[in-house]
């Protein structure tokens, strides 16, 4: 079971689409984060689920998010992913499944299929959502209403 709201957000570290660090604690304290776990670049739920997430992006910056992709697949496949479907957010490869671990996403479909989950994290660094649904559907909405209640 991953974690739950008002559990605290791990601290974690992985390189994004650009081969740029990125640190959590670098942000919190600043800003709420929407960080989304997806199992996999180019699959059609994946795309439908980062594109969702990039078509509500203005929504995102409006509330004073940031917002945070993170799969498996490596940096450069990331970059492909980002740029043939314009995404203007960091997307982060976690091939060893430490973030993935740290948050306590786990697989589905007998262990087949890496975990969909959506995390919340308040400026403070308290989950305030999480949202698990191996279903694409439904977790830009939950963040966005997440946000929301921030406020």
């Amino acid at each position: 079971m991953g974690l739950s709201i008002g559990s605290k957000a791990p601290e974690f570290t992985l390189q994004d689409q650009d081969g740029q660090t990125f640190r959590l604690s670098e942000h919190l304290g600043t800003q709420p984060v929407v960080v989304f776990f997806y199992p996999k670049d180019f699959t059609p739920g994946c795309t439908a689920e980062v594109c969702s997430f990039r078509d509500s992006y203005e929504a995102f910056t409006d509330a004073g998010a940031l917002v945070i992709g993170i799969s498996a697949d490596t940096e450069e496949s990331h970059h492909k992913f980002a740029s043939r479907y314009r995404v203007p957010f960091r997307l982060l490869s976690d091939p060893q499944g430490k973030a993935r671990r740290a948050f306590g996403v786990e697989a589905r479909m007998f262990g087949l299929l890496p975990g969909r989950e959506t995390f919340v994290i308040d400026r403070g660094g308290t989950i305030a959502l999480a949202f698990r649904s191996l279903h694409f559907k439904g977790h830009m909405d939950q963040a966005l209403n997440a946000l929301k209640k921030l406020k």
